[in-house]
């Protein structure tokens, strides 16, 4: 075939010509016809030969494009570029503060042996660092969650990749994770399931296990997981499944909370289902043959162990009853102590600092004291409340405090009925006047500045004072004539008879002798808060505001022997973030210890012959202990106290009028139904009868007070003369307590002259110490529930 007919055949079937050769040449000549084919038929050839080329093309094409140095290239490109991400990532994120939710604890209050009193907060989660949880326990964690916790990165690549996986095919969560990216997971993150979260977690998981050590992650892990019945963290655990702190649990006990962890709800004991307990019993025995497989455990320990069956759930204290007050108390010197201490600028600070958890705070109350005191209110006094019947009923509001004036530890506080009722704690409240519990302050003053009498003589527990009811006081600018109780009379008596029988009139004029100034001057000093008051004579009345709490510590300082005694009701706090350092409730010597021992001496005559006669002196259980104390009446009897002491326990009782709507302050005459018309609520009475319950009920042994002074009750003769308990009208009358041939003084004399009539109206009565009480002739009653002549 010549040049021209290829061409032409190449130009009729688009084939290309065939290279000129044998083979060639046998094909055309084998196919004559192609030759001598007419134009449709080049043309259909031509068409199909156009086809059959096409095919095996695209085939070459796929097979270019998907090489296996293609394939491989890729690969590696795509695992480049990922790495790159990562290290973008790794470069981007940091490791960030912890999440609010992950950070918030309760705090936790403990009665002085060191036993659970309450837990106060959302969360359920108090934070103890790894050194007080035993090694064993700490290792049953790592065997049950990461075995190679303590040599891994961090991560486990492979668990994380399967992660990832089904996040992204939407199967939900997986196991597979080591304890570090659980705790960044828990503290960092949250438990979203998403890519991003995952990306973070490794991220932060790595540069966590670079930064920090294993032990820290370790607690950090076993502090923040949740266990279960609302437990978050191992010490909340420790309670809520074993009633012990974390530092006491067993390796047995520690395996079964790791194996907690995988599933809370299915495996609580308490709440399983028969498959729910053998999971968790399996899980406990691989936990605890890994640790054989770690060389953590003996296998002949390991064969002894028995499966510990935790205890049931324990339904949470909350704050009822008396919790919540003991709470708020415990909180409210915590706070100012954070203040004290300049950890806080404000209260406002303050009390957001303790808001936000993680407090263990014990506080000073003695368990069985405490039940003690709240027995004693309840079978003395509100049992004997039934405000369906009487309206004042509803309004008695009572409180006490009880201080151990060596250390001033408060013991018992009881501040109310209920704190889901009534809010105010009664024990620390300072609206109501604290009355005549305020005398024995201005005696201490006298007796401590060495004061005088308007004539120039030095005043003791003999000086004798005139008693007539509304006698004007000398020396003073300020016009003052105070009424006694009922505007009894009582004529001329010493200052132990008028402490007694609590005379106004006395002790209003001893206040000017001393000078007011200096009685608010010592009562700072003794522990009340003095700022604002004014120095006038009316305050020798007890007119300003005082409460339990604080009357319980001047009284804790006078036992003390003049000692300030700072009533406390912290014993210790812990906070694993910051560190607190409580003051020493005992200060410095504030009066003289003979000024404080005379008071305490004279305050022995008012149980012994005076107000709190029937109630404490009379009481059955009393069985010779030593006692001193004071009642106190208000105005209008809106509230009614007895503060009393033995040489080992102060306790304050107070009885408060408070209308149950209006929260205004409202007389208590008439509550119980159970005292003669006109139904006064006196200090000796239902407070004394409350204080000598409790009192002698948990001061089992009998103790003396040591006492250097010569003045008082205390050290009178063993014959002691009273002349007359309740006064005629006449303002004439003779001392009660004191006279030259009636009552003879054990070692002094009056410092101020008696009066002209200095013989008794009445014949002398030759009564023992021991019975020393005469019928009065003003109508004062001898039934235990008001016994009070006086305030």
């Amino acid at each position: 075939m010549g040049r021209a007919e290829e061409r032409r055949a190449r130009q009729r079937g688009g084939r290309r010509a065939a290279p000129r050769s044998r083979s060639s040449q046998a094909v055309m000549e084998a196919e004559p016809t192609v030759v001598g084919q007419g134009r449709a038929a080049a043309r259909k050839s031509a068409k199909a030969g156009r086809g059959g080329r096409t095919g095996n093309g695209d085939k070459s094409l796929i097979r270019r494009m998907f090489t296996w140095k293609k394939i491989l290239g890729t690969f590696f490109g795509l695992c480049l570029l990922g790495i790159g991400a990562f290290v973008v990532l790794y470069l981007m994120i940091g490791i960030p503060a912890g999440n609010a939710d992950a950070k918030l604890q309760s705090n936790v209050y403990k009665y002085s042996d060191g036993k659970i009193l309450t837990r106060d907060g959302d969360v359920n989660r108090e934070v103890v660092a790894l050194s007080q949880i035993p090694k064993g326990v700490q290792r049953t964690f790592v065997a049950a969650e990461n075995k190679t916790f303590y040599n891994d990165a961090g991560i486990d690549l492979k668990g994380t990749a399967r992660g990832l996986l089904n996040t992204l095919s939407g199967k939900g969560a997986q196991g597979g994770s080591t304890i570090t990216q659980q705790y960044v997971k828990n503290y960092y993150l949250t438990q979203d399931q998403t890519v991003t979260r995952k990306l973070k977690e490794m991220v932060i998981s790595l540069k966590l296990d670079r930064e920090k050590s294993k032990d820290y992650i370790l607690a950090g892990y076993i502090n923040t997981s949740y266990y279960g019945r609302g437990c978050y963290g191992i010490q909340a655990a420790a309670q809520c499944y074993y009633r012990v702190d974390a530092g006491k649990l067993s390796v047995a006990q520690g395996a079964y909370l790791a194996a907690l962890l995988q599933a809370p709800s299915q495996y609580d004991w308490a709440v399983a289902t028969d498959a729910g307990k053998k999971l968790v019993k399996a899980r406990w025995n691989y936990v605890l043959d890994n640790m054989v497989g770690q060389g953590w455990l003996d296998k002949s320990e390991r064969d002894g162990l028995k499966f510990p069956v935790p205890k049931g759930p324990k339904p949470s204290a909350g704050k009822k009853g008396q919790i919540g007050y003991l709470v708020d108390a415990a909180n409210n010197s915590l706070e100012k102590q954070l203040i004290a201490q300049g950890s806080a600028e404000d209260a406002k600070q303050a009390e957001a600092m303790v808001e936000a958890g993680g407090w263990t705070i014990t506080l000073n109350i003695d368990k069985e004291k405490q039940a003690a005191l709240e027995k004693s209110v309840k079978d003395q006094l509100t049992s004997k409340l039934d405000k369906k019947k009487r309206k004042v009923d509803g309004d008695v509001q009572p409180g006490a405090v009880s201080v151990d004036p060596k250390t001033g530890a408060v013991v018992a506080m009881y501040g109310g009925v209920d704190y889901l009722k009534h809010f105010t704690n009664n024990a620390t409240r300072r609206d109501y006047q604290p009355a005549s519990t305020f005398k024995p302050v201005i005696l201490a003053a006298a007796l401590d500045e060495g004061a005088e009498t308007q004539d120039g003589k030095e005043i003791t527990a003999n000086t004798i004072y005139d008693g007539t009811s509304k006698r004007p006081v000398k020396g003073s600018d300020i016009a003052f004539a105070p009424e006694n109780e009922d505007d009894q009379n009582y004529g001329d008596v010493t200052v132990q008879t008028a402490m007694n029988k609590s005379i106004n009139s006395v002790f209003a004029q001893l206040g000017v002798d001393v000078g007011m100034d200096n009685v608010l001057k010592v009562a700072g000093d003794l522990g009340m808060d003095t700022s604002g008051l004014k120095a006038v004579p009316a305050q020798t009345l007890g007119t300003m505001g005082a409460s339990p709490l604080e009357m319980a510590g001047v009284y804790a300082t006078l036992d003390n022997h003049g000692k300030k005694v700072t009533p406390t009701i912290i014993k210790s706090v812990q906070n694993s973030s910051r560190k607190v350092q409580l003051p020493n409730p005992i200060g410095e010597q504030v009066v003289s210890r003979e000024a404080a021992d005379s008071v305490t001496s004279v305050l022995t005559g008012v149980v012994d012959d005076g107000t709190a006669r029937t109630s404490v002196r009379d009481n059955p259980k009393r069985d010779g202990q030593k006692v001193a104390g004071k009642t106190g009446t208000s105005d209008n009897n809106k509230s009614a106290w007895f503060t009393g002491f033995t040489p080992s326990l102060v306790t304050s009782v107070g009885l408060f009028g408070e209308n149950s709507k209006s929260h205004a302050q409202v007389p208590l005459t008439g509550a119980t139904g159970l005292i003669p018309s006109p139904g006064r609520i006196n200090g000796g009475g239902y407070p004394a009868q409350i204080w000598a319950t409790y009192t002698f009920g948990v001061q089992t042994k009998v103790t003396k007070f040591d006492l250097k002074t010569d003045q008082g009750a205390a050290v009178q003769p063993t014959r002691t003369a009273t002349a007359s308990q309740s006064p005629t009208s006449s303002p004439s009358q003779s001392p009660t307590s004191q006279s030259p041939t009636s009552e003879p003084s054990p070692s002094d004399t009056p410092t101020s002259e008696p009066p002209t009539s200095s013989t008794p109206s009445a014949p002398e009565t030759s009564e023992e110490p021991t019975d020393p009480e005469t019928s009065p002739t003003d109508g004062e009653s001898e039934d235990p529930l008001d016994p009070d002549l006086g305030q």
